[in-house]
């Protein structure tokens, strides 16, 4: 059974479905869930929760601020400090919910929100386990990665210029998500990227295929790996793509093998987008549901 729900996250609305098992009585435990870089829950969250309530567990996930059907202005502009914050709200949120169990509750994110989840599991002692798919671990590090050494200055140039004009009071500049033209500018480029995005247009129309430059600084100051080895004692599961440039896979290997026990990692073929769909979704669904199941049912 799915429902929409609307929480205050300190004086901006977000939404989203709050997923609850057919099959058990509560209060449910409950895994809470949001997307990564740009996207909404309609790009196959609803798939992950739908593995996990028939699984027993109950499931809210939510659309990030100023993305999907969630408030906040100016849209397209991602922190990924106050996103950690807004799993924050979530969980308060769902400990509040009389159908929930408020001891019980586990924290999920993907790519940029996988990164978010490692932050969350070694602040945030209410969260019970944590499981952590294709994470961003460095922001630096893998945005140095997707472009050019002699294209790094004139990024630099953007940012400062578009510094200024937001101090003048204009609008904040944005930029494609992804671009069909290789050697077209976007936040996210690479075949890969633009495919995934691409073929979820008629699924999630709510996303939008822009991003506020900003997002893209604050980008480079987000170090989430370093809270790596805090996540302990909380159990954390590591969901890692073999192939992966967009998330480095040496990068998310280097975290894991950082982390404290208790920990698991689940190694899959492919690159940073095969989770989502295909054979791909049945073994990352399967690990986190398993993972969940064990430690929080």
């Amino acid at each position: 059974m799915r429902r929409d729900i609307a929480f205050d996250a300190e004086g901006t609305i977000l939404r989203g479905w709050l997923h609850l098992p057919d099959s058990a009585t509560g209060p449910h435990a409950v895994v809470v869930m949001a997307h990564g870089f740009t996207g909404v829950k309609e790009q196959y969250l609803d798939r992950y929760a739908e593995v996990l309530a028939a699984a027993g567990l109950a499931v809210l996930v939510f659309d990030n601020r100023n993305f999907g059907a969630s408030d906040g202005e100016p849209r397209g502009e991602i922190d990924p400090v106050q996103q950690v914050r807004d799993y924050r709200h979530a969980i308060t949120y769902a400990r509040t919910m009389p159908e929930l169990d408020r001891g019980r509750v586990g924290a999920w994110g993907t790519s940029y929100s996988g990164g978010h989840v490692l932050m969350l599991g070694a602040i945030d002692r209410r969260v019970r386990c944590v499981v952590s798919q294709v994470p961003a671990i460095s922001g630096p590090v893998g945005s140095s990665r997707r472009i050019r050494s002699d294209l790094v200055s004139a990024l630099r140039n953007r940012f400062d210029a578009d510094r200024e004009a937001r101090f003048r009071g204009l609008a904040p500049t944005v930029l494609p998500v992804v671009a069909e033209d290789p050697t077209a500018p976007c936040a996210l480029p690479g075949p890969d990227a633009w495919a995934f995005f691409a073929a979820t247009r008629d699924i999630a129309p709510a996303w939008r295929n822009e991003v506020t430059l900003r997002s893209a600084e604050m980008l480079r100051e987000y170090e989430p790996g370093t809270w790596v080895t805090r996540i302990s004692p909380t159990p954390l599961l590591m969901i890692v793509a073999t192939e992966d440039t967009l998330t480095p896979t040496d990068l998310a290997l280097d975290a894991y093998n950082r982390a404290l026990e208790p920990k698991r990692l689940v190694l899959m073929p492919g690159g940073h987008f095969d989770p989502y769909t295909g054979s791909g979704f049945e073994v990352s669904s399967a690990a986190a549901r398993d993972w969940f199941v064990q430690h929080l049912l």
